[in-house]
């Protein structure tokens, strides 16, 4: 292998690994980082917008239109559970996991009784390229691609629309919104299912390249968690660096040694990180703005 295609191919893998890595854990920083929300059923929501985003693509409609539909499906059932399981338990960290883990076993074994053990998938688009020899998946620049545009548009959601501004101050200073007129109840709402939709935003954009089962969910759960971790409380400071380099250590060591090695330096790397900034990034970079 010659040097460009070299070169190339660590770049295709450090991509591959940041946008999965940064799809996979918006909605959690979302939910976790800005509402102290534990959602450990973050995985069967990935899998909701899958098995949507596979079911309308099946019976014809086209697959951008058939991601959406699964990223809203999931979108609206976070609001559900949010409004009936999350809402009593706010500023209840411990009994948030316990409630969450219960909604991920009930949706797992919900999936497995009613839909099977496995869901026909719907094949990749796009094709491939080919570059020193070797076959790429154009699918997976798009998911690149996606991955930017989700953390650019989650910033100027935030911070440049009147709904980041409430929807901050909601989650900061929730007393004080709520004396200014601010339906806080609604904020928390709308702020859950942005995190769950963007959870099947994951799953639909990733349904094409996998099998879907339904406990496919934990492929993306830990991989989330860590990059939520080592980013910190600050979903625009913390996952976007965290991605970058966890996607950099597993895409090196993924190259040099293989899928296996790849996932051990992932985990050391989160080790590391966190023993030198347990605030991860995001609170290394607030206290240098300080």
């Amino acid at each position: 292998m010659d040097l460009f295609s070299a070169a190339f191919a660590l770049l295709y893998q450090f991509g591959d690994a940041f946008a999965f890595l940064v799809l996979a854990a918006c909605g959690l920083a979302i939910i976790f980082g800005m509402m102290g929300v534990i959602n450990l059923a973050h995985g069967e929501f990935i899998m909701c917008g899958a098995y949507v985003t596979v079911a309308a693509a099946r019976v014809g409609i086209p697959l951008p239109v058939a991601v959406v539909s699964g990223a809203v499906a999931s979108g609206l059932v976070g609001m559900l559970v949010e409004r009936i399981v999350v809402r009593p338990l706010y500023r209840r960290p411990l009994d948030t996991i316990v409630a969450t883990w219960g909604v991920s076993l009930i949706a797992t074994q919900g999936t497995l009784i009613l839909l099977g053990s496995t869901m026909a998938g719907i094949g990749t688009p796009f094709g491939s390229i080919d570059v020193g020899g070797y076959s790429y998946s154009v699918y997976r620049l798009v998911l690149i691609a996606a991955a930017i545009a989700v953390l650019v548009g989650l910033y100027l959601v935030f911070n440049a629309t009147r709904f980041g501004i409430v929807a901050r101050a909601t989650i900061q200073v929730p007393h004080m919104a709520e004396a200014l007129g601010v339906n806080t109840g609604r904020v928390y709402g709308i702020t859950f299912g942005l995190g769950t939709a963007l959870a099947g935003l994951a799953g639909g954009l990733y349904a094409p390249t996998m099998t879907l089962v339904p406990t496919m969910g934990s492929t993306f759960l830990m991989e989330a968690f860590v990059t939520v971790v080592v980013g910190g409380a600050d979903v625009f400071l913390g996952t976007a660096p965290a991605a970058v380099v966890l996607g950099l250590v597993k895409a090196l060591l993924t190259s040099w040694q293989g899928q296996l090695f790849g996932q051990i330096g992932l985990l050391v790397a989160v080790i590391i990180v966190i023993r030198i900034l347990p605030k991860g990034f995001s609170g290394f970079f607030l206290r240098e703005r300080a």
